[in-house]
């Protein structure tokens, strides 16, 4: 029941920071000139419209990540015009930093609810820290318990989608980040490169390999953060 109970949280943590990071790509690209995720019905909180265009990243594989690893992943997709993208480099670039910046965003917001709830003795650090167990709540019954598990998820949860996303190979946000550094003709022959979709595949197999590696030092900084000098390893 428990594990259930575990489960159902991270669901809805799952789905709430994945809609976050589609709409904020979709609004990003309406506001920079491309209406393609408008028309699409991306630009919106509603989970339906993108779990109904990725219903397997949404639904399938984060439950089976979970069931197989106790922690979900997953993913949506929000629809983009290819020639806006190759005629505007930089705001393609600005539109991929949208989704990762709003994990950050959520992130950012669970932090400082954690370090607030400790400051009114409502939280307190846990001896043993998990991705569903970053904060611990000194009531035992009541809602507190569920809120410090729910927080401590939406924190994880949102900092491996902002890390993730952001390593720098197709077809992660990253790799279109890249476009900001480079001028408008560079950019362009990069975007063109990077569209094929065999480096796509790899560039995932890739991604998946690197995470553990790139994750663990940013999950202790973070961690050494929110509970600085307690030594968390």
């Amino acid at each position: 029941m428990e594990k259930l109970i575990v489960g159902l949280a991270w669901y809805i943590a799952f789905l709430f920071s994945t809609v976050c990071h589609e709409a904020a790509h979709a609004l990003a690209a309406l506001k920079l000139g491309d209406k393609t995720a408008y028309e699409g019905g991306q630009v919106t909180m509603n989970p339906i419209p993108h779990v109904r265009r990725e219903p397997i990243g949404t639904i399938v594989f984060p439950v089976l990540s979970f069931l197989m690893g106790g922690w979900m992943i997953g993913w949506a997709s929000a629809p983009y015009n290819l020639m806006w993208a190759m005629h505007y480099p930089k705001r393609s670039a600005m539109m991929a930093l949208a989704g990762p910046t709003a994990n950050f965003a959520i992130m950012t917001v669970m932090f400082i609810l954690i370090r607030v709830g400790l400051g009114f003795d409502v939280f307190y650090p846990p001896e043993v820290l998990n991705v569903s167990q970053l904060t611990a709540a000194t009531a035992t019954g009541g809602v507190w318990p569920v809120l410090a598990k729910f927080i401590s998820i939406l924190f994880s949860l949102n900092l491996i989608l902002f890390i993730f996303n952001l390593i720098p190979l197709p077809p992660l946000d990253g790799s279109g980040v890249v476009p900001l550094a480079l001028d408008e003709h560079t950019a362009r022959k990069y975007m063109e490169f990077i569209h094929n979709p065999a480096f796509m595949f790899i560039g995932l197999l890739i991604a998946w390999q690197l995470f553990d590696k790139v994750f663990q030092p940013i999950w202790l900084l973070a961690i050494s953060l929110l509970y600085p000098g307690m030594g968390y390893h």
